[in-house]
């Protein structure tokens, strides 16, 4: 019963994986081939981001950095690091493989192939590289988006686990939103940037957990 209701739980994160991989390589060919489409979109939303330009100016300057690929590395080494000194190296390696693959390797030759202009508007950060996708909207749901996953093992009270777990994902919306308010990036880069962080989420999770409960068989096996 219960390796049925884990293969059952397997099979889901799969279809969910894959359901947020086919959107973002239909979204990634429209940006490709069609990018004048997705102009009524873009500036829609741009518009409702930059509402209270140029007054959070300062805040978003600031918190765009959270995701910034030097402070990104820190964070994912230090987490790493925490995470094996207590003795979760599955999820230190699950961590390691998220951030440092896909937020920095296949997001980077992504962006080469698509080759994206960034947005022609008043960039209040520096930006390098092309636009799409945006590799700090990937980052953030590789980095902090693991931690929520995570977050039960270091929370046991569902509650503020539950609690801790909205107000970070809250938090990496908002780091979706500094880019386009900083003038750096299209909504359609934070959502293709979003939706290749939650596919390659859901399609590794079912990989790190059955590495995870491996582990102690493995070592009964090497002691046995």
């Amino acid at each position: 019963m219960k390796h049925r209701k884990q293969k059952n739980s397997t099979h889901f994160y799969l279809l969910l994986g894959s359901f947020f991989l086919c959107l973002f390589i239909f979204l990634s060919a429209i940006v490709y081939f069609s990018p004048e489409s997705l102009s009524g979109f873009d500036s829609t939303l741009t518009s409702w981001s930059r509402i209270f330009y140029p007054h959070l100016n300062t805040f978003f300057k600031w918190y765009t950095k959270l995701a910034n690929s030097s402070v990104f590395g820190v964070l994912a080494i230090v987490f790493a690091i925490i995470l094996a000194k207590f003795k979760y190296y599955a999820e230190a390696l699950w961590l390691l493989i998220n951030t440092a693959l896909i937020a920095g390797a296949v997001n980077t030759l992504i962006k080469l192939f698509i080759s994206r202009e960034r947005p022609a508007l008043n960039h209040l950060v520096t930006s390098h590289n092309s636009s799409y996708p945006s590799g700090h909207s990937i980052g953030s749901i590789l980095l902090y988006g693991t931690l929520v996953v995570l977050m039960p093992l270091f929370i046991k009270n569902k509650k503020v686990c539950r609690l801790v777990q909205y107000i970070i994902s809250i938090g990496i919306f908002l780091i979706g939103v500094s880019r386009v308010y900083t003038g750096v990036h299209f909504p359609s880069d934070i959502l293709g940037g979003f939706l290749l962080g939650l596919a390659w989420l859901f399609l590794s999770y079912p990989v790190y957990l059955n590495y995870r409960f491996s582990l102690p068989f493995k070592q009964k096996r090497k002691h046995g």
